[in-house]
């Protein structure tokens, strides 16, 4: 039986590498190891963090950050970080203390629980990643991991993902 004309042209025209078809395999793969990751966070004890959580942990840092900060690194609104944090401290992960520099201001913190739950995500993705270097080779993941470091612009890891995706 004849093949109809447009899955044949669909199918051809990705074999040939249509333009649509890398930014969307990118972010699949991006997808499948995030989900794989949040199903091990919530197995090791945090079923309520969700991958925006973990952009803004990062923006909050070891030394803490304010609610304007954070917003900034997001790119979101400073209303929008408050948000944020505020539910990131009532799961536990942040805290709201006096600034030491500026008695006028809020730092937020990371607390154990925060500093855990970004631990077991640095651990978690090692494992994926050996996942896939066990399914694909050091040497292919290697050099996906290289090749994307020659087509991404220097300083391209930035902690807005969640601003840029919108809400």
């Amino acid at each position: 039986m004849a093949e109809p004309e447009a899955g044949a042209a669909a199918r051809s025209s990705a074999s040939a590498g249509a333009g649509f078809e890398l930014p969307l395999l990118m972010f699949a793969g991006f997808r499948s190891i995030i989900d794989e990751l949040h199903r091990e966070l919530a197995e090791r004890g945090h079923p309520d963090v969700r991958p925006a959580h973990g952009f803004a942990l990062q923006a909050v840092g070891r030394d803490g950050a304010t609610a304007s900060e954070i917003g900034r690194r997001l790119g979101v609104s400073k209303q929008a970080a408050g948000k944020t944090v505020e539910k990131l401290e009532g799961l536990g992960y942040v805290e709201r203390v006096d600034d030491p520099r500026d008695g006028r201001r809020k730092l937020v913190r990371l607390t154990a629980r925060g500093v855990d739950v970004l631990v077991r995500s640095a651990e978690g993705f090692d494992r994926l990643r050996a996942e896939w270097v066990r399914v694909l080779g050091e040497g292919r993941v290697r050099a996906l991991e290289d090749d994307l470091r020659t087509m991404v612009p220097a300083g391209a890891f930035r902690l807005d993902v969640p601003g840029w995706l919108g809400d």
